[in-house]
């Protein structure tokens, strides 16, 4: 077995394509799009590698790819964390522990001559793709969502890594009886009374401008969340144009106060990887049709951000906000996941639990020291 430090498009077109090979017989798995895949590892589309250097590998048994990984540093999350953490991600490997340790090994020596004194991860060049899938590998991932086999966690600790974080994720199906409890029903009524919030859904005619107030109320209510890092005004243009032909109005809501003053959103994306399913990872022949069709019709969701400015955190406003969006999306055959919240952020666990929705998976981020 040799590792190779990626220098050539060829070379990147065949780390992306290696997890095709792995996973083609694992019936869980979703084949991503080849060309959004493309996408992340060219910086003239993917504007987060603009501040970051990176080393791709490629793991090879007789010429045969049996493993990749990428390691980088990302300068704004450095800045801001004050701290020099290196990350890592990508991990893809057959199941071979000697394999495995190469890849990290190769990993973690890159970070080290980039005088990173920490190596997290796994991490991506997207945003919020975290972790490595530790409980509930069952259904298939959703939008955005990573995915691996269990062994991949053993590999992780056995090299020597150990937990940083954890990311929680719970679930809601109408089909199979749910409903928000009464209490919430009656809760979130009173709010918007006393504080006199109204909710309403994105206007897509106004698209540029919501995207803003989306990237304010966020950054103004994740702030203090573990793993926050500032985005680039060209990576929040280019998250809005990758998301404008997936997002739904329905399932973008603000929340205003009496003033009309935005205090708080939530974001649900239509499961495409459900369309996705049996494509291959390709939209031709056939394959754009079948997403052109199936995105407005689409009953399975991924809840992926909701957030609530400071000022009004702690008063029930994320209840309400998730009243309206359950509202606003409901199906009878509806399927929502709430994906993913930090382990340690009670107040948003606590309004989860409340809300009566069931614990589904858990992803782990793992770090360890360098020397």
């Amino acid at each position: 077995m040799n590792i190779y430090p990626i220098d050539s498009h060829r070379d990147i077109r065949a780390f992306i394509e290696f997890p095709y090979r792995l996973y083609s017989d694992d019936s869980v798995w979703i084949p991503p799009l080849r060309n959004e895949q493309q996408k992340q590892f060219d910086p003239k589309t993917n504007p987060f590698l603009r501040h970051c250097d990176w080393q791709l590998y490629l793991l090879k048994d007789n010429e045969k790819i049996i493993g990749r990984i990428a390691a980088f540093v990302d300068k704004i999350a450095i800045d801001f964390w004050k701290e020099r953490i290196g990350l890592f991600g990508y991990f893809e490997c057959i199941p071979d522990k000697t394999a495995s340790s190469m890849l990290l090994e190769a990993a973690r020596n890159w970070l080290k001559e980039q005088r990173c004194i920490i190596m997290r991860g796994p991490w991506s060049f997207v945003s919020q793709e975290w972790g490595m899938v530790l409980e509930g590998f069952e259904p298939s991932p959703v939008i955005m969502a990573p995915y691996n086999p269990p062994y991949y966690n053993d590999f992780l600790v056995d090299f020597g890594m150990h937990k940083a974080k954890d990311l929680l994720c719970w679930c809601i199906s109408i089909a199979d009886g749910y409903k928000i409890p009464q209490r919430i029903l009656k809760l979130t009524n009173s709010v918007a009374k006393r504080y006199g919030v109204r909710v309403r859904t994105i206007d897509m005619k106004q698209y540029d401008q919501e995207v803003k107030t989306f990237i304010e109320l966020s950054n103004a209510s994740i702030i203090e969340n573990w793993g926050y890092s500032p985005v680039t005004e060209a990576e929040v243009n280019a998250m809005a144009r990758d998301m404008k032909p997936i997002i739904q109005p329905k399932g973008v809501l603000f929340a205003e106060d009496k003033n009309g003053r935005p205090i708080g959103f939530a974001v649900a994306l239509p499961d495409v990887n459900f369309l996705l399913k049996g494509m291959k990872g390709r939209l031709y022949p056939f394959g754009f049709i079948k997403m052109l069709w199936g995105i407005p019709r689409l009953r399975r969701y991924r809840m992926f951000a909701l957030g609530v400015i400071p000022e009004y955190q702690g008063k029930a406003v994320d209840s309400l906000i998730y009243h309206a969006l359950s509202e606003s999306i409901y199906a009878q055959d509806l399927w929502l996941e709430i994906n993913y919240v930090l382990e340690d952020n009670w107040l948003m666990i606590n309004g989860i639990r409340k809300l009566g929705a069931k614990p589904l998976r858990r992803y782990r981020v793992y770090e360890m020291g360098i020397t």
